[in-house]
């Protein structure tokens, strides 16, 4: 009886000593069909799941632009009309004109306006010829401003005046926090007594606000995904810019990017190339007005660029691909091992990989050699088996070392959100967490508390003769200053611009006005070049009652420190 032949990939050796070319055995052509059509299979489900996976992504990301863009539009509307608001009820007090417009009560009236709307830079009255009867901390009194645009229209009506330059309070009030020009919003209404008019109340409010209302309204993660919100007017010129900048944006021609239709209600959405050649997914809306007076035009727009915007769609659709990969390679194991088991040889070898796979001391894949292709079978699976063995106990030491660098990180990138990168001062932020504990502190204690707010004279003409490079040694330097001088328990921050705030635990409001004295009197005898000498203007408040909060403490602490700077600078008062 004749021995049956041997199947043909075992014929591996011809006369001349060298390997023959191998034909594919009945497994292994099992294996491979098997193994192609779940591969096929596999991969064709990951990649429409993953364009499901895309879109849901990109639609979650469209929709958190235009829901910022909503809001902010949203919140311009109302503070714009609740402005024409404020206006018209003032205005509405014929009781207060009728003493005259001189009269002591209107100026405290004005005072308490402006004391009220802190983005009110100055508010005033003026006869029916123009001339400045009375105003807040006596700025333009008897002045004549027939010629501002919002005497004339507060004149014959109820009047909401767009963005423009400041004029005649260039030089008489405070620079902008943003050091751009004063720009102001205004708003006036005629004063009619007994059915006659007797002048033209007047608001200006400074285009500042824009920039503590937007930071409010912003994501938290906002600055991680590089999310920035521009305001144009109605014919698409730009009037805000991130961190309150126009300047630069204009320079390159910035202007509303998109063209929104007049009807349109909602958000305008699509990836559009800025003047600065990058391409960004921007969500564009009109401002609706809540009134016709205060109907501006102004459109919101607000962009993150494509490549931050779409990064988790690339994520997303990577993971897709991967899942189908790796799906398709378990499908060809599993074929492989469906068709070895046609052969009971491959019995040991399947035994061998559940043991190896069940992570078992000691388990690998026997090497057999009944047949070439058991033998170059075991062989392989045993290299790869002890491979994969490796590269998992690699690959869990560099996840170990990769989540450890994460959480060093995300640690680090807490700390700089709550400092200042140029002091190295707390921020706003960081100001709002440390308030809030010395705050209950004072109140479960009973003992006082007391801020400082801080500001520059003349720190515009600092930045003007000597660069902002100097302007920024001046902070840093004065920065240095204040938290030499006191105490440790102090708290410093940088509240913004050439501003800085001191918290003052344990401190009543006669001894912040001592501290602030000497502050005073420190900084103004510190001499550095190239700028020489600086001086300070400094206003001081006490918290008092269970309802304080940073914000009225900060008001009050402001309004101190310009009554300073009103009577002369270099100052403090309480």
């Amino acid at each position: 009886m004749k021995n049956s032949p041997p199947p043909l990939e075992a014929q591996a050796i011809v006369s001349d000593g060298q390997p023959a070319p191998a034909t594919r055995s009945f497994r292994l052509q099992v294996a491979l069909v098997f193994g192609t059509l779940i591969a096929i299979t596999a991969v064709a489900l990951s990649l429409v799941g993953g364009d499901i996976l895309t879109k849901q992504v990109r639609q979650r990301t469209e929709l958190s632009l235009a829901v910022v863009a909503g809001n902010v539009s949203r919140t311009l509307a109302s503070e714009l009309f609740s402005g024409s608001v404020e206006v018209l009820k003032m205005a509405g007090l014929q009781a207060l004109w009728t003493n005259g417009l001189s009269s002591p009560d209107v100026g405290q009236m004005l005072a308490l306006s402006k004391a009220t709307t802190p983005y009110s830079s100055w508010v005033g009255v003026t006869d029916t010829k123009g001339v400045v009867r009375a105003a807040t901390d006596g700025i333009l009194l008897g002045q004549n401003v027939a010629q501002r645009p919002w005497f004339g229209a507060g004149l014959a009506g109820h009047f909401v005046g767009d963005v423009h330059p400041a004029k005649l309070l260039s030089k008489l009030l405070p620079p902008s926090a943003s050091g751009e020009p004063l720009r102001f919003v205004d708003f006036a209404a005629p004063l009619v007594v007994g059915g006659q008019t007797v002048g033209v109340l007047g608001i200006h409010g400074s285009i500042d606000w824009l920039s503590a209302l937007i930071d409010k309204l912003l994501p938290a993660n906002a600055f991680q995904r590089e999310i920035e919100v521009f305001v144009f007017d109605r014919e698409g010129t730009l009037l805000f810019g991130p961190g309150g900048k126009t300047a630069p944006y204009l320079a390159m021609g910035q202007t509303a990017p998109l063209t929104v239709p007049g009807n349109a209600r909602g958000p305008t959405i699509s990836v559009v190339r800025w003047a600065d050649s990058r391409e960004y997914l921007t969500s564009q809306q009109r401002v609706l007005a809540q009134s016709t007076v205060s109907d501006l035009g102004w459109q919101v727009a607000v962009r993150e660029p494509v490549e931050l915007a779409f990064l988790e769609v690339q994520r997303a659709t990577q993971l897709a691909l991967a899942i189908g990969l790796a799906v398709a390679a378990l499908g060809a194991l599993l074929a492989w091992w469906l068709a070895g088991r046609v052969s009971s040889n491959l019995s040991s070898i399947v035994r061998a990989a559940r043991d190896v796979e069940a992570g078992k001391d000691g388990a690998e894949i026997p090497l057999l050699s009944s047949s070439e292709e058991l033998q170059s079978l075991s062989t392989s699976l045993n290299r790869m088996t002890r491979r994969l063995q490796t590269a998992n106990q690699e690959m869990e030491a560099t996840v170990r070392e990769r989540t450890a660098e994460l959480q060093e990180a995300n640690f680090k990138l807490g700390q700089l959100a709550q400092r200042d990168p140029l002091t190295g001062l707390l921020n706003r932020r960081g100001l709002d967490a440390v308030f809030k504990s010395a705050l209950a502190v004072a109140h479960r204690s009973g003992r006082p508390l007391a801020v400082a707010m801080v500001d520059i004279d003349h720190f515009k003409r600092i930045n003007d003769q000597h660069g902002h490079d100097v302007g920024d040694a001046v902070l840093v330097a004065l920065a240095r200053l204040i938290k030499k001088r006191v105490r440790q328990a102090d708290v410093v921050a940088r509240f913004g611009g050439e501003e800085f705030v001191v918290v003052l635990p344990d401190t009543n409001l006669d001894g912040a006005e001592q501290l602030a004295q000497l502050l005073v009197e420190a900084v103004a005898s510190h001499e550095q070049p190239p700028y020489g000498r600086v001086t300070i203007s400094v206003g001081v408040a006490e918290a008092s009652g269970e309802a304080t909060d940073l914000t009225e403490l900060l008001q009050r602490a402001d309004a101190a420190m310009y009554r300073a700077k009103h009577l002369g600078r270099n100052q403090v008062c309480r």
